[in-house]
């Protein structure tokens, strides 16, 4: 496809275009541009042409069919969480869903409809009216759109499985500026394709969630332990995961004690390890299998205990605010043998910043009873997953943060023989197809016919691209 810039259009087409929509379409000269333009990565700064802030499905199809009869290159920015900035381009257009974000519940049927520009914090806060969650992340700022499409991992994977795989459908504007509902039953095939690489067939403008009773209140483990028990609490989690019933959600965070008041200041800036497990089922019983989790070694600190289940899908929050420095990549793995745990220790006391996070999650549960062809997601016998998220607040320190993430991502590549990132965290992609094939693997051909059958133009690249063919 032919890329054209929107500052070539005509004036008065854009007037007419802008004219045809409900929401706001934005250019640079206007007050509100810079700020729409933003998003949460402060390494991004891209300006596109034109961001069209729609306020319902009939913006977004004004906006595709714009898009496609002048070739713009697309962005579509949900909640801009991305660490790649795919919500924003150069010179072409940004269909801005962040208007569009409400979320409707049926509780007896437990299904949520949930618009395209939600962000998680607005999906618990409604369905824990009725003490029911639909499986998603762990910072509630972060778009429903983007953690869904490509996976989807939070404190419940184990027990419900990814985000994508409670979906029960979609409703998506292709490329043709069709308004298709995807599901088992209708589409199939596309609906197949959105699970895992959605942002490559279009805008997903609502998603219905299947639901489940959560909360309102959890109980999770929550011991720091400092960096030098790491080696014997590593092995620990192991063997605890080893036989964890669904109900638990373990991962390791290496981490330093946030320099803020909630942590006693004699501690700030101290390498540690979390050992965070949520529990989804019921607080008294969580409390009592998790006890053992603070017998691991001695913890400096204990944040264990109940907790409203917004509130703990909240509590990192302010670890991750809008313009701070983000460079996060990831491998999946697969049993972890001791020179593994060594190496992430190793690397977690080699971390650049102290806002870096190296963590350690438990994957397996719910995700592995799923067929890796069922959906386009296909990593479903990975056992952990190793996510580097190098977060920092330096601008000064943007060149060795970067680094750093790249060569200890690729030393664990070399040193464990995997290739397979989660395609949520892989920095800003700059390994293209080779990513792509990695990650989909035996499913990547059948990804790339839908993707002839539903974008042959390729207008949806601004993504991990599954390039058509012919």
């Amino acid at each position: 496809m032919s890329t054209e810039s929107a500052a070539s259009i005509d004036a008065e087409r854009i007037q007419q275009f802008a004219a045809g929509v409900r929401g706001v379409v934005l250019q640079s000269d206007d007050a509100a541009y810079d700020d729409a333009r933003a998003v949460r990565n402060g390494l991004i700064d891209r300006r596109p042409a034109l961001i069209v802030q729609c306020h319902g499905t009939a913006d977004v199809v004004e906006a595709v069919g714009f898009a496609r009869d002048h070739g713009l290159l697309v962005s579509i920015r949900g909640g801009a969480h991305n660490v790649a900035g795919n919500a924003v381009n150069d010179g072409g257009i940004v269909i801005d869903l962040s208007e569009m974000r409400s979320v409707h519940v049926d509780p007896e049927h437990r299904v949520a409809r949930v618009q395209g520009g939600a962000t998680w914090g607005d999906v618990d806060r409604e369905t824990q009216l009725w003490g029911l969650a639909a499986p998603g992340g762990q910072v509630s700022t972060t778009g429903v759109a983007g953690l869904t499409l490509h996976g989807g991992l939070g404190s419940l994977h184990r027990k419900y499985g990814l985000a994508l795989d409670n979906l029960r459908s979609v409703e998506i504007v292709t490329a043709d500026g069709q308004v298709r509902t995807a599901s088992e039953s209708v589409n199939p095939e596309l609906f197949w394709a959105v699970r895992g690489a959605g942002s490559n067939f279009g805008v997903v403008t609502s998603f219905e969630f299947a639901l489940h009773p959560v909360g309102p209140e959890i109980y999770q483990a929550a011991p720091i332990f400092s960096l030098d028990d790491a080696p014997a609490v590593l092995r620990k989690y192991r063997d605890f995961c080893a036989t964890a019933p669904d109900e638990f959600g373990p991962q390791a965070m290496f981490w330093s004690v946030p320099a803020v008041d909630d942590f006693p200041a004699e501690l700030h800036g101290m390498p540690i390890v979390l050992a965070l497990v949520v529990y989804s089922g019921d607080p008294d019983e969580g409390e009592q299998l998790l006890a053992p989790v603070l017998d691991w070694a001695t913890p400096i600190l204990d944040l264990s205990g109940r907790s409203p289940w917004a509130l703990a899908q909240s509590s990192f929050d302010a670890f991750f605010p809008f313009g701070g420095y983000y460079y996060w990549k990831s491998l999946l793995v697969g049993e972890p043998s001791d020179d593994l745990l060594d190496a992430v220790v190793e690397a977690a006391a080699d971390r650049p910043s102290p806002d870096a996070i190296v963590n350690f999650w438990q994957l397996g549960g719910e995700i592995e009873r799923v067929a890796p062809d069922a959906t386009a997601f296909a990593q479903r016998d990975a056992k952990y997953l190793l996510s580097l998220d190098t977060s920092w607040f330096d601008p000064d320190s943007t060149e060795r943060c970067i680094d750093w993430t790249r060569r200890t991502w690729a030393a664990m590549q070399e040193r464990f023989a995997t290739d397979r990132p989660y395609l949520n965290f892989v920095g800003f992609g700059e390994e293209k197809e080779a990513l792509v094939r990695a990650s989909y693997g035996a499913n990547y051909d059948r990804l790339v016919a839908a993707k002839m059958m539903y974008d042959p133009g390729n207008l949806f690249r601004m993504n991990n691209n599954i390039p058509p063919r012919g």
